[in-house]
């Protein structure tokens, strides 16, 4: 199992302006907007990314996006050591098959992989 990419999960009450500011400020480009959800990419290295995300204080939101190999594994091993999943293991119609933990400390991470072809559950 490889890490492709971690990228921080930024939540925001002002999601044009944070978009705003990380494309007029930092040069970001907008790599994909969902309307409550926008990745960002640097030009020139595609790893280097943001992603905004609506702060709805209802909802569970992820602070760091972890893209692996392979999630079932790492799925697996969270549930293993008796790790909460507070979001299941979920195929979403937009082609990622993610689920979310806590570390430790307490932080919520999106464990994902991009996949095609298969219906979300």
């Amino acid at each position: 199992m490889s890490i492709r990419r971690i990228v921080p999960d930024v939540q925001s009450k002002h999601l044009d302006a944070s978009r705003q500011f990380y494309v007029d400020v930092l040069g970001l480009e907008v790599a994909m907007d969902m309307g409550s959800i926008v990745t960002l990419v640097s030009p020139s290295n595609s790893t280097a990314q943001v992603t905004l995300m609506s702060d709805d204080s209802s909802a569970i939101l992820p602070q760091i996006s972890v893209e692996v190999s392979d999630v079932d594994d790492v799925h697996s091993r969270a549930l293993s050591r008796g790790l909460k999943i507070l979001y299941p293991l979920t195929n979403e119609p937009w082609g990622v098959r993610r689920f979310f933990v806590a570390d430790p400390s307490g932080t919520i991470i999106n464990v994902m992989c991009h996949i095609t072809g298969v219906p979300s559950e």
